[in-house]
């Protein structure tokens, strides 16, 4: 196993449903022990990822091997560095699947979770 791993995760764990879907690759990779780091946009790790916290809460971001990817584009970096979701990844990069799953992440399931997001912070601040 490497000192460091090769792909790291930025995510958003003030959201519960990113915080979900990202502790479960955590575990899934700290058991298995795959070199994956995940990183919470709401620490200092996000810095280095040359992000401002706001862009960072739109939509997941992978560093794989020196390239950072977002969207699905991440999500499959991601699946295809896990064994059991390898299939997953390939499956999501067929040409019609993955330009559906595109339109999906980037036109419906991200602007939602986005602004659930906004609005946890409003109802925060309001406090």
């Amino acid at each position: 196993m490497e000192n460091s791993p090769k792909t790291a995760v930025l995510y958003n764990a003030s959201c519960p449903i990113c915080n979900f879907e990202i502790q479960h690759y955590a575990r899934y990779a700290g058991k298995t022990g795959l070199p994956i780091r995940f990183d919470d946009l709401h620490t200092q790790a996000r810095t280095a990822w040359g992000l401002d916290a706001d862009t960072a809460a739109q939509r997941l971001y992978v560093l794989h091997e020196g390239t950072v990817s977002s969207g699905i584009p991440a999500f499959r970096v991601l699946w295809a560095q896990m064994p059991r979701y390898r299939g997953l990844a390939w499956f999501v990069g067929l040409p019609g699947v993955f330009y559906i799953a595109c339109a999906l992440y980037d036109h419906v399931l991200a602007p939602i979770i986005y602004r659930l997001h906004l609005r946890r912070l409003r109802k925060k601040t309001a406090l």
